[in-house]
């Protein structure tokens, strides 16, 4: 079995997370719509764009630091906002704000979250990002805004990509529900991994405290993911609803799911400061473009007015830096914490982290360069492209 202390990348923390949780939780954090072929290809997209370093450069010190939607980050790549995550580890997202508070980068906390806003605020002074997800009840939509500006937290994100629920496959064969409903099919898999089933129903009970009061979906009444999405959210969402959304905010504002240049010009068009290019890690529209091959075309278009951020497949600490090469701004992923929290929480997240720095500083310098800003088209060929 997998120990931390052997998790050197992704893959081997996906193998600790896979050791540690019951089937049906482990396959919801691992699996994508349809077919998966999005989610395969966020990564391999990266495989096709060569980078091209520079040698006798002195680089004895290199700075990682990166400025996105006002924020100084340590790190060019923060923890995107993830649900449900004390399903993965009883620490949750206090794990996670507390790793990425000890590597000076951004954190993002959902509207689906299993720790308030105001908790997280109260443990960690780094930049802090809620992803807001747009219910029919706008009674809950004004509440989240509130909470989310009352505690404080430095940036606003629209999830603009799951006006329905993406047909993810795995979470249907295995019975994947929020909080877990125990079956015939899932009853061994929970059995067998009893650390996991101890903590979680040891320790406090399961909460999506930001819903509490407002809806039972996914609190009280076991409900799948796709399910909560096609019947909970606002599927009437549209870009008036977003300008307004970012007027309210009145603070560093962006869209998390953008994909064609057309929509990216309208984020600046009512005010946006940030643009995750994203397709939500290939759980929603199976077939996409992978945010890596979009974004060369996104940042041409509006790379000088707004903050562009590449989401999705990262793995390793050369995906981030061909990422800023093309023009992002910063990276983010969720997977690539995920695994690490489900494996062994707070020391998981930190490590992974860790392991992600140490690949950006000895890459920077294998690069030839000691700012991020030096990165640029130059120091890159993509294979296929005939350039």
């Amino acid at each position: 079995m997998t120990r931390l202390s052997q998790c050197h990348n992704f893959h081997d923390f996906r193998s600790l997370a896979k050791s540690r949780l019951p089937s049906p939780i482990f396959h919801y954090i691992d699996g994508a719509a349809d077919d998966e072929v999005s989610y395969q290809r966020n990564t391999k997209s990266f495989e096709e764009c060569d980078l091209i370093p520079n040698v006798l450069a002195g680089v004895e010190d290199v700075d990682l630091s990166v400025e996105v939607m006002g924020q100084k980050l340590d790190l060019p790549i923060y923890c995107a906002p993830t649900a449900l995550q004390r399903l993965f580890h009883h620490e949750g997202e206090r794990a996670v704000a507390k790793a990425a508070a000890r590597y000076g980068t951004m954190f993002g906390v959902s509207s689906l979250a299993t720790v308030t806003v105001e908790e997280i605020a109260a443990i960690t002074n780094t930049p802090k990002m809620f992803q807001f997800y747009f219910h029919k009840d706008r009674g809950l939509n004004d509440a989240l805004l509130e909470r989310a500006k009352a505690a404080k937290f430095d940036v606003l994100a629209l999830t603009v990509d799951t006006i329905t629920g993406g047909n993810r496959e795995r979470d249907l064969r295995t019975g994947f529900t929020s909080p877990p409903r125990l079956s015939m099919s899932s009853l061994l898999s929970f059995a067998t991994h009893p650390s996991w089933a101890w903590n979680f129903f040891t320790k406090e009970k399961f909460d999506m405290p930001h819903l509490s009061g407002h809806v039972s979906e996914g609190t009280n009444l076991a409900v799948s993911v796709g399910d909560y999405f096609s019947s909970m959210l606002d599927q009437s969402m549209n870009w008036n609803d977003a300008e307004k959304l970012c007027a309210q905010w009145g603070g560093q504002f962006a869209l998390k799911g953008v994909m064609s240049v057309e929509d990216a010009k309208r984020a600046v068009d009512i005010g946006c400061t940030g643009i995750m290019v994203s397709n939500h890690g290939g759980r929603q529209l199976d077939g996409s473009r992978s945010p890596f091959d979009q974004l060369a075309e996104i940042v041409d278009a509006v790379g000088d007015q707004i903050d562009v951020i590449c989401e999705g497949g990262i793995q390793r600490g050369t995906h981030v830096l061909k990422a800023l090469s093309v023009g992002a701004k910063a990276c983010s992923g969720g997977r690539m914490y995920l695994y690490a929290l489900a494996g062994a929480g707070q020391a998981g997240v930190e490590r992974a982290l860790g392991n992600l720095r140490t690949e950006l500083e000895r890459d920077m310098k294998l690069m030839g360069v000691t700012e991020l800003s030096q990165l640029n088209r130059d120091n890159i060929r993509f294979r296929n492209r005939g350039g």
